[in-house]
């Protein structure tokens, strides 16, 4: 059963009076001392990345490390998720490694974040341990297949947690991308690509410092207002790595990101966010106090 907690807090408004905002924090029965991370939402199709684990249960390791795979369940209310497995990836396809996932509205296509393999790797020199950004096709019976490196992914720099925007024609990603006006400011920077009609894509453009820190910047989720969730370490925060939204204006350009108020953020670290149709409810990963393991997934109402 979910462990609820109701938190009152007050903070000041733009208008310079008090207002009480209350929001309810529900750890989900999905938990245990594994992490959970890397939340994404396209409709009820809800994706975050773990441990993947051999039938007896325990964690699969790699070198040593334990290795990651991509979960899916579906939002069942607005305040559960149901049937957590494995993502059906053809095991032909020689993927691995994954760390972040998002589908395409139609569920036919997948974008992952991955590392090179003996198959694809460059012909040029390169850091094992960059990702890139891979495009795959769903398949009946053998499930997603026929994975493609993106074009804009240089083998030099690394690319990682794409997210789709509502209509399916931008793409916004974190990449370190060095050199010329796109350079990235910090370890890591939020940037968008445009997904043209005939499937190609454009430069990668980067966010800018209204967006973007001198710090790092992790899991971009693009809500159904257009509003931009991501994580942060940038000084002045709560602890660790923050929660932050940036809005989108008229014109499309995003506006000064703003650190998210507790308790959606906590003095520990917080990873991702994404928001459900209502607008006013989601689910975050928190490393936050109280949890049931590492990182855990927590559902939350703004009341």
């Amino acid at each position: 059963m979910m462990k609820r907690i109701a938190v009152f807090f007050m903070f000041l408004c733009g208008f310079s009076y008090g207002q009480t905002n209350n929001f309810v924090i529900e750890n989900l029965d999905i938990n245990n001392e594994n992490p959970h991370f890397g939340l994404m939402r396209v409709g009820n199709n809800i994706m975050l990345t773990s441990f993947e684990l051999d039938r007896k249960g325990k964690v699969k390791r790699v070198h040593g490390e334990p290795k990651l795979m991509v979960l899916q369940g579906y939002l069942v209310g607005n305040d559960k998720i149901e049937n957590l497995m494995p993502l059906q990836i053809d095991p032909k396809a020689d993927v691995s490694k994954i760390n972040s996932a998002t589908l395409s509205a139609d569920g036919k296509k997948i974008y992952i974040s991955t590392v090179y393999t003996k198959k694809n790797k460059p012909k040029v020199p390169f850091k094992e341990t960059n990702f890139h950004i891979e495009v795959g096709e769903f398949e009946s019976g053998v499930g997603f297949t026929n994975f493609k490196v993106l074009d804009f992914c240089k083998p030099r720099f690394s690319y990682a947690h794409p997210a789709l925007s509502s209509d399916g024609k931008t793409m916004y990603f974190t990449a370190n991308i060095k050199g010329g006006k796109n350079t990235s400011k910090g370890a890591s920077d939020i940037y968008k690509v445009d997904i043209l009609e005939d499937g190609t894509y454009s430069e990668p453009l980067n966010l800018g410092l209204k967006v973007n820190s001198y710090s790092k910047e992790m899991f971009p989720y693009i809500a159904d207002d257009n509003t931009l969730y991501f994580s942060s370490n940038r000084p002045n925060g709560f602890g660790g790595y923050d929660l932050y939204k940036s809005t989108m204006n008229s014109e499309g350009a995003f506006e000064k990101a703003v650190k998210l108020e507790e308790p959606l953020n906590s003095n520990k670290d917080d990873l991702s966010i994404i928001i459900n149709a209502d607008n006013v409810s989601g689910f975050l990963s928190s490393k936050r106090l109280g949890g049931k393991g590492d990182d855990d997934v927590y559902f939350f109402k703004k009341m």
